[in-house]
C-alpha cells in the first residue's frame, strides 16, 4: 500500500511540476509544429484549471507528496495572474479616454454603435471591422459627437479633438490593417493607431495559423518604432493575447493599459463568454489610469475596451 501511495504521488508530481514549468516559462515551449508555443501562451491563464484536478487526484491517492507538488503550479499561477486582480492606476484622474471596438461587421448597426460609444464618454474612438458599405452611415451617426475622423476601408478613428497627418498603413494582407493619425489631445499631439491585424484560426492540418498576423505585427512594430511622436496610442484588435510571442515586437515598445490600470483578466472575445483578451489599448509616453472591458449588447463577437490616459507617464513594457 505504501509503495502504491509513493508511486501515486510521483504520478501526480510529474505533471504538476511540468505544469509549473509551463506557467513560469511558456517561452521555452517550441513553436513547432503548429505554433503550439503561441497557442499555449494565448491560453495560459486557463491552464490553472488543471490545478484543482491535480489536487483532487493527489487527495484521492492520499499522497502528501502529490498535494505538495500540485501546490507548486498553484503558487506560480497565483504569482503570475493574481496581481492583475489588484487595483491599478493609482486612482489618478484621466486627461482623456479612448475606446476600441470591433463592431463585428454586419452584426451591429451604426446607430446602435454610435449610441453605445458616445455613452462611454470616450474622446477618441477606434472602430474595427466596419463594413465598407456602411462606413458613410457610421460617419453620419458619429459625426455630431465626434467631428473629426479618419477612415479607411474597414477601420475608423473618431475624435472630439482635431485630427491631422492621416496615413493609411498597409501591413500586408487583404485590407489596410492600420490607420495612423496625429490627434491634438490635452497635453500635446498624440499619434493614434487604429489597428486590426489578420485573423488567426486553429486548424487540424495547420495548427495555430498566425503567420500573417505575426508578419503584420512585426511591420506595425517597425512603424511604431520609427514614429517620431513622443506620445503613441495603439487601439485595436490584434487577434492575439499580449503573452503570445508573435506580438512581442509590439509589446517590447508599448505598455498595456490593462496591465497598468485594469483589474482582472480583461478578456474581450468572444463577447458571449470571453476567453482571451485580443482587443487592446497600448501606449507610449502616457500612463493609463483605468481600463475596463465593457459589456456588448449590440451583437458583436467582441467587447469594447475603454481606457483612461494621462500625459505624465513614460514608455513602459508589457
Amino acid at each position: 500500500m505504501n509503495q502504491r501511495r509513493g508511486t501515486g504521488g510521483l504520478r501526480v508530481a510529474v505533471p504538476s511540476l511540468l505544469l509549473a514549468a509551463l506557467l513560469a516559462f511558456p517561452g521555452m515551449l517550441p513553436n513547432r509544429p503548429g505554433h503550439l508555443g503561441s497557442l499555449a501562451e494565448t491560453a495560459l491563464p486557463w491552464f490553472g484549471a488543471v490545478i484543482p484536478v491535480l489536487l483532487g487526484w493527489a487527495a484521492m491517492r492520499r499522497s502528501v507528496t502529490g498535494v505538495v507538488a500540485a501546490l507548486v503550479p498553484a503558487v506560480v499561477w497565483a504569482g503570475t495572474f493574481l496581481p492583475g486582480y489588484l487595483p491599478g492606476g493609482g486612482g489618478a484622474r484621466a486627461d482623456f479616454h479612448v475606446l476600441t471596438f470591433n463592431v463585428g461587421g454586419d452584426r451591429t448597426s451604426p446607430a446602435d454603435v454610435a449610441r453605445q460609444v458616445t455613452g462611454t464618454g470616450a474622446e477618441v474612438v477606434a472602430l474595427e471591422k466596419v463594413p465598407a458599405a456602411a462606413m458613410p452611415a457610421y460617419e453620419r451617426a458619429l459625426g455630431a459627437a465626434y467631428p473629426h475622423r479618419a477612415t479607411a476601408n474597414t477601420l475608423g478613428l473618431w475624435s472630439r479633438y482635431p485630427v491631422g497627418e492621416v496615413t493609411n498603413l498597409n501591413l500586408g494582407g487583404a485590407w489596410p490593417h492600420s490607420i495612423r493619425a496625429l490627434v491634438r489631445t490635452p497635453g500635446g499631439d498624440t499619434a493614434f493607431y487604429a489597428v486590426r491585424l489578420p485573423s488567426v484560426r486553429v486548424r487540424a492540418d495547420e495548427g495555430f495559423t498566425i503567420e500573417a498576423r505575426d508578419r503584420s505585427a512585426a511591420e506595425l512594430a517597425r512603424r511604431v518604432g520609427d514614429d517620431p511622436a513622443a506620445r503613441v496610442v495603439l487601439l485595436g484588435d490584434l487577434n492575439g493575447s499580449l503573452r503570445d510571442r508573435g506580438l512581442a515586437p509590439l509589446t517590447r515598445q508599448l505598455a498595456s493599459a490593462q496591465r497598468e490600470a485594469g483589474r482582472g483578466p480583461g478578456f474581450s472575445w468572444p463577447a458571449a463568454f470571453p476567453l482571451v483578451r485580443i482587443d487592446h489599448v497600448l501606449v507610449r509616453g502616457l500612463r493609463a489610469t483605468g481600463s475596463t472591458v465593457l459589456p456588448d449588447h449590440l451583437g458583436s463577437d467582441h467587447r469594447p475596451v475603454l481606457a483612461g490616459l494621462r500625459g505624465d507617464g513614460g514608455a513602459g513594457t508589457v
